[in-house]
């Protein structure tokens, strides 16, 4: 692999004689399959010619993240052979993110992961919803997150699990209210505990009672207003999203599918090839709450800039995942990633709401149906909602058809 980068013989022969050049060739052969430039590959092999260096590998000892960063300080040797002024906080940095890419392929990082105090709860807890309850993984998820939340601030009490009581479960809500955590927020939070001392006190592990007696917030049915931008602001996002920039390509198809379609953001990172059906022209996904395939016709415009991805854009992968980081590791965009495919185009064109992610496309989605004049129910499963409550909230939004109401003449029935 040194040949292939280097061509000086004085070059090569430092790359060669320096320590751990088996390990470092070998790592370099990896990311040149994974699909890094050879710019890439060039400045990665000369970072692991210091690491290589400044630090000792073993099998038997793995690194932790304060030895290597310990092992970034003092660049009077580099700077030397630079002979120039080096940006030392940046080259700490560089030198960290190397090194730790370099040892987990090795094996030789040591994975400090946050401890949740009191896991086997956490545990036990997962697997009951799993396997008795039967929720989907991305519900099981959050309930878990929640639960971890308020067992790493209960374990601040030093005192055991069995003695948890109510006055703690209100004392951890009123705290989250407090640090500016939104009602429904809280009341979020609260169902999730509800959900899980119901299954500790089933299971001995606390006082039975406590579950009937978490109160969260009141929050009133249909209090707020979507919070999505208007199909005016949709249009002018996607005349603004520029494809000849490459990168604009795949966000462009992205964006798509959220304002035209309504997908959630789970939705469309887990969306795989053959998900699509080009021969018939439509495409399925997995609804994630209605735990069932959804079939849509596929839009002309939609396929046309899916597949101007999928032909210029698309890295080569094994991932059937549609939509793929463009740097190296190519993987599956995260929800995440997606945030910020719609949020910063919204943002540079000055759009004005109060969220900015995929979520207020699908908002915006569906105030768009409404205004066309779809029911709720055609609306509903459009979006791929479970019951029509979800979506009324869209009828307020509705205002030419509240302005009809407002008008209509009651005569003497007055």
């Amino acid at each position: 692999m040194f040949e292939k980068l280097f061509s000086r013989p004085t070059i090569l022969a430092r790359q060669k004689d320096a320590p751990y050049a088996e390990e470092r060739e070998r790592y370099l052969s990896h990311c040149e399959k994974e699909g890094y430039t050879r710019g890439t590959l060039l400045f990665i092999a000369r970072e692991l010619l210091w690491i290589a260096r400044k630090i000792k590998v073993s099998e038997t000892s793995k690194l932790t993240s304060e030895q290597v960063w310990a092992a970034a300080k003092g660049w009077a040797e580099r700077k030397r052979r630079c002979g120039q002024a080096l940006n030392t906080r940046w080259t700490r940095i560089r030198f960290v993110q190397v090194a730790r890419s370099w040892l987990r392929f090795l094996g030789y990082w040591d994975e400090v992961r946050e401890s949740t105090p009191f896991a086997h709860l956490v545990e036990a807890f997962q697997s009951w919803m799993t396997d008795e309850r039967g929720l989907c993984p991305t519900t099981i998820q959050v309930q878990c997150r929640y639960l971890r939340r308020f067992l790493r601030w209960y374990v601040l009490q030093r005192r055991p699990f069995s003695a948890v009581h109510i006055t703690d479960i209100d004392a951890f809500l009123t705290a989250l209210g407090a640090r500016g955590w939104a009602r429904i927020s809280v009341k979020n939070m609260a169902t999730a505990l509800r959900a899980f001392f119901k299954f500790a006190g089933s299971r001995g592990w606390c006082v039975s009672s406590i579950a009937n007696a978490i109160l969260g917030p009141r929050v009133f049915a249909q209090e707020s207003l979507p919070l999505g931008p208007s199909w005016d602001e949709v249009k002018r996002l996607l005349e603004s999203i520029a494809i000849e920039k490459r990168r604009a390509i795949r966000d462009k198809a992205i964006v798509m599918l959220f304002a035209i379609y309504g997908f959630r953001a789970s939705e469309v990172s887990t969306l795989r090839l053959d998900d699509i059906d080009w021969e018939h022209n439509l495409i399925s996904l997995s609804r994630a709450k209605r735990r069932g395939i959804q079939t849509y016709p596929l839009a002309t415009t939609v396929g046309n800039a899916i597949i101007r991805y999928l032909q210029e854009l698309r890295p080569p992968s094994s991932c059937r995942e549609v939509f793929l980081t463009l740097i190296p590791p190519f993987r599956p965009l995260s929800r995440g990633g997606l945030y910020h495919v719609t949020s910063n185009p919204m943002q540079k064109i000055g759009i004005h709401t109060a969220h900015h992610g995929p979520h207020s496309l699908r908002h915006a989605c569906a105030t768009h149906l409404i205004s066309e004049g779809f029911s709720l129910k055609e609306i509903g499963d459009h979006l791929g909602h479970r019951s029509t409550s979800a979506t009324r909230i869209y009828a307020k939004v509705d205002l030419p058809r509240l302005r009809e109401v407002a008008a209509f003449d009651l005569g003497g029935l007055l």
